[in-house]
């Protein structure tokens, strides 16, 4: 039986998810695979600094780590990665292919001995990378993305498709790496074998367009020899995005493409150029390609297809190309990942839902029957302070819709006093050019549970409504994705939901810029977080970052060329003096995305005005935190600001200093 309920002000409201707890079960599984009949996929490791070890389900139906530490199965490629593993079983078991996170080496490995290096290194910048394997069907070959620096900047770097051989052979000889494709196309993903292996398809793209704006969906003749002929274009185009394409047992192409403003499937004849839409909807089937190898659908036998769809949240479905309807799975996911893989009539996807961390799911998809089979939710308290997530729809400027998840504060043995309202934190996911899942998140239950709202808001220019939707943010990053937060804030004020002088803004990478220009252009927030953030638009696309985003801008803001003062007036570095907020600053010192040099020149400009901050950085982490001990440091200072600055007394948490 519970505690009778006690009324204790909001923020002090005692919790048993602490920060260690949050971070333990930060990250999920990622990139699902079968290798014959075993279901293998990655899986964090967050109290062993952040790493990712591959996970097999045996036939026995056990769950065994395959990789001890320190193997750590992560691609940089694009610096975001991307599928990091393949396998086939052959006759004395399992052969895998994965790529090393600490050298970016493609390894081969057989369980029972040590893995083996199939690729060598190289110290010009960021060396050779790999990612998108897939051993080749006849041939003794891994088929894959290659990157290759060849000097020290961020854009002395070409792609191609290439070919890496199994025997080790290019373990130390970079000469016997064969490259398929030239490097004409700036970015490319991995390539796709048709079932007769005459013909490899995979998609191309190049600067200033991003993956989500325009691709090519490239096809080549495969010769008895392994090599490619002249790639011809066959879909996609510098206006229509294809996220992803397969074939399918009969030599046409299955694909997604936004021509009509979402990602609906069609069938290509790449002889004759037909053109078949399979489930036309106002739905996407498909999303953003922040990593080379995502996949929101799997072909399955009888024209059936495994599909991850959905306006908003996601639903997995199985779709019947010849009457273009779609069957979903019961269950309480709420939300797939972008990685699906099938054997016979099985499907293995990662869904979760806002009861449910994420979970590795199979799907029978002749009975329909769907079930965890690996890293199975878990409560680890009482489910009863899980936060109770509302979908709701809000009006911003111009009468525009906003969608936003708010998560009211919620704690089974605790009230507020009944004339209080709540503090609330507006989160801003990152990308922008993504969307914030409706997926439990014990960080989010780490303030709910203590009396602290949080409105994770998708604002204009976030995927999973279509096009029309994702565009409102061109040439207005910093302008509609900061008038977007404002609007769910005042709204949730307005509404008597929160109280209007405790609201404080919250972001990561391109939340993170979002969170920074909302303390220097409004006055809506009493403090803010900002985490690896964007903050200064001239130096961060000239230099500052990486390449595959080193062109982002150019969407967002405008040509720089066209448009220089715009990168000046939109760039919190430039108006600091502006911020009269308190604020945590949080950035990892090892981040080649969003760089240290950006934070420090923003403290320079504020220095000496007065304004209560604190700078955390952290050793070894990149963009985006991986490591237990870095998330606690994170959610507890955090945490520590907000109590500061709304007038909170939590108990248990460390008080954070604040410079001036």
């Amino acid at each position: 039986m519970r505690d009778k309920v006690r009324t204790l002000a909001y923020g002090e409201w005692p919790s048993p998810i602490d920060a260690a707890l949050a971070a333990a079960h930060d990250g999920h599984p990622e990139f699902v695979g079968f290798v014959g009949d075993e279901a293998w996929w990655t899986e964090p490791r967050p109290t062993e600094g952040g790493r990712r070890t591959l996970v097999r389900r045996t036939a026995d139906g056990a769950e065994e780590p395959v990789l001890p530490a320190p193997w750590n199965v992560r691609s940089r490629v694009m610096e975001y990665g991307g599928q990091p593993w393949a396998g086939v079983m052959r006759a004395d078991g399992p052969l895998v292919v994965f790529v090393n996170h600490a050298d970016q080496r493609l390894y081969r490995y057989e369980p029972g001995g040590d893995p083996r290096p199939l690729t060598p290194v190289s110290s010009l910048g960021g060396g050779l990378r790999w990612v998108d394997p897939r051993p080749h069907p006849e041939r003794n070959e891994v088929w894959c993305v290659l990157e290759e620096f060849t000097g020290d900047g961020p854009a002395d770097v070409r792609r191609v498709v290439a070919a890496v051989p199994l025997d080790g052979s290019a373990a130390e000889d970079r000469d016997a790496v064969r490259e398929l494709t030239d490097d004409s196309h700036r970015f490319v993903t991995g390539p796709r074998l048709s079932p007769d292996g005459r013909r490899a398809a995979w998609l191309a793209w190049d600067h200033p367009r991003m993956p989500w704006d325009g691709t090519a969906l490239l096809v080549a003749d495969v010769s008895e020899d392994g090599l490619l002929g002249e790639p011809r274009t066959v879909g996609g185009g510098p206006d229509e995005s294809v996220a992803q394409a397969e074939w399918s047992a009969d030599g046409t192409l299955v694909y997604a493409g936004d021509t009509t403003g979402y990602w609906n499937l069609y069938r290509l004849d790449v002889d004759r150029g037909h053109r078949t839409p399979l489930c036309a909807r106002e739905e996407e089937f498909g999303g953003p390609l922040w990593q080379v190898g995502s996949r929101w659908f799997a072909l399955l036998e009888g024209g059936l297809v495994a599909v991850v769809h959905g306006r908003g949240a996601t639903a997995l479905g199985i779709l019947d190309t010849a009457t273009g309807q779609v069957v979903d799975t019961d269950g309480p996911w709420t939300e797939f990942a972008p990685s699906l893989a099938v054997h016979g009539s099985r499907v293995i996807v990662i869904g979760a839902g806002p009861r449910i961390a994420y979970e590795v799911v199979e799907l029978d998809a002749g009975t329909g029957h769907a079930r965890v089979i690996g890293a199975a939710h878990d409560d680890p308290v009482d489910p009863a302070y899980y936060p109770e997530p509302q979908i709701r729809t809000f009006l911003g400027p111009a009468g525009r819709e906003i969608h936003a998840h708010v998560h009211p504060p919620h704690h089974p043995g605790c009230v507020a006093p009944g004339t209080e309202l709540p503090p609330y934190v507006v989160w801003a996911h990152g990308g922008p050019t993504s969307r914030a899942p409706l997926a439990l998140d014990l960080a989010i239950a780490y303030f709910t549970s203590r009396g602290i709202g949080v409105a994770e808001v998708n604002y204009g220019g976030s995927t999973g409504y279509g096009r029309e939707y994702r565009n409102r943010l061109r040439e207005q990053w910093g302008v509609v994705d900061v008038e977007d937060c404002a609007a769910v804030a005042l709204a949730l004020a307005d509404e008597g939901t929160a109280d209007r002088t405790r609201l404080a803004v919250r972001g990561g990478s391109a939340g993170g810029w979002t969170a920074a220009v909302s303390l220097t252009t409004t006055d809506v927030y009493a403090c803010g977080t900002i985490l690896y953030p964007v903050l200064d638009l001239t130096n961060w696309g000239s230099g500052d970052t990486h390449d595959f985003e080193s062109r982002y801008l150019d969407s967002l803001v405008g040509p720089p060329a066209e448009e220089p003062m715009r990168y000046v007036e939109r760039s919190p570095t430039e108006h600091a003096d502006r911020i009269g907020a308190p604020f945590l600053l949080l950035q990892g010192l090892d981040d080649v995305i969003c760089p240290p040099a950006q934070c420090e020149r923003f403290l320079a400009r504020l220095e000496g005005r007065g304004v209560p901050h604190a700078y955390i950085t952290f050793e070894g982490e990149g963009h985006g935190f991986r490591r237990a001990e870095t998330m606690v440091r994170v959610l507890e200072a955090e945490l520590s600001l907000y109590a500061q600055v709304f007038g909170l007394n939590p108990p248990g948490i460390p008080t954070l200093e604040l410079a001036k």
